[in-house]
């Protein structure tokens, strides 16, 4: 827990972070505005319902994403190795 802490002081960190929610964002209103435009070809009774199941998949996609980037930076041992070394022989 301290470890946890500990990172949250230094100033990389916080830039990451800020980098992250700014990325964040600016996917997210990007997301908004495709969807949008998508869903304006349908019939008017369905638009309602593309637009929030087109956030929710795009939202839950992200999440996913975000995790598995999470868990792929905390790895310590390869997943897989494909034989190929580096000496060049």
């Amino acid at each position: 827990m301290g470890d946890f802490l500990a990172a949250f002081a230094e100033p990389a960190a916080w830039a990451a972070l800020v980098t992250l929610i700014i990325l964040e964002v600016v996917l997210g209103i990007d997301n908004l505005i495709f969807i949008s435009i998508l869903s304006n070809k349908l019939p008017e009774a369905q638009r309602k319902k593309a637009r929030r199941l087109g956030i929710s998949l795009a939202l839950i996609m992200r999440l996913a994403l975000l995790f598995s980037i999470a868990w792929l930076v905390g790895l310590k041992a390869p997943v897989f190795d494909l034989g190929i070394s580096g000496a060049g022989t």
